[in-house]
């Protein structure tokens, strides 16, 4: 199984992007450039995958103040990782809505929200979870989740979720609010090879915004293969003098099941 944990604060990577291949997944990491500014990253990533590619956990985080509100959320998912992938393991059908109770359940806990209320600083954090032909996600903030497929670039749809600001987890809460706040979602996967891309904010916000549009990225994953096209974006932001830090976490996933279809043009297959 892959297992990768890691905040900006161990290893900040300023003026110096970082890409990391582990099997089908890229993970880049670039802390932003110190002539424009920048002195730390706060930033946070954790993936889980099956060696099998049967599935992929996935959370890119981004903290404002301090990287600890990053570092108490990694915590808390670590230190529940057996109970994680146990339900994991389930049917997608039994899977995705179980993990999705049991994330909200821990965000939403009193011992959780008590770390949260001591600590300097709070977090953007965005959870994917893909098994079989199904993709799912939890979004608190603003960090971003693509889904890149010529069937849906066609309908022009490449993002997942909505960038959602003053939202956050950690000394200012979300799930402190009497409606606790954040977005989740499923989709259903197109047959063939999709493109499943998170990101924080560092690459749309770059100067120049040379990704503001998402087909510049669709394009950049497209044409290049065992993380070049990350490696490509990183260097992109870096010669435009980003000062955010910017971190990924991208990989592909094939569905040969026949994906949803009108009745109209599904009659005729």
């Amino acid at each position: 199984m892959i297992d990768i944990c890691w905040t900006g604060k161990e290893a900040p990577y300023l003026d110096d992007p970082d890409v990391r291949q582990e099997a089908h997944i890229t993970i880049g990491r670039f802390g932003g450039n110190t002539e424009a500014g920048q002195y730390k990253n706060e930033d946070g990533c954790l993936v889980w995958a099956d060696g099998n590619r049967e599935w992929e956990f996935a959370i890119i985080l981004d903290a404002h103040e301090s990287a600890e509100s990053a570092e108490l959320v990694l915590q808390h998912i670590q230190s529940k990782k057996a109970d994680i992938l146990e339900i994991l393991m389930l049917p997608a059908d039994a899977a995705i809505p179980g993990v999705e109770k049991f994330l909200l359940a821990l965000l939403a806990s009193e011992a959780f929200r008590l770390e949260c209320s001591k600590i300097q600083g709070e977090t953007a954090c965005l959870f994917a979870f893909r098994k079989g032909q199904y993709l799912w996600w939890l979004s608190i903030g603003d960090c971003v989740l693509f889904l890149f497929h010529p069937e849906l670039a066609a309908m022009g749809q490449h993002l997942l979720n909505q960038r959602q600001f003053f939202e956050w987890t950690g000394r200012a809460n979300a799930f402190d609010l009497s409606v606790p706040c954040y977005t989740t979602g499923r989709r259903e996967l197109r047959a063939g090879i999709n493109s499943i891309f998170l990101t924080t904010d560092g690459l749309l916000e770059c100067p120049g915004l040379p990704y503001e549009n998402p087909e510049k990225i669709m394009s950049a994953l497209k044409y290049a293969s065992d993380g070049q096209g990350v490696k490509e974006m990183l260097n992109v932001i870096k010669a435009h003098q980003v000062r955010d830090s910017t971190t990924i976490i991208s990989w592909e996933a094939s569905s040969s099941s026949r994906p949803l279809m009108p009745g109209n043009l599904s009659s005729k297959g």
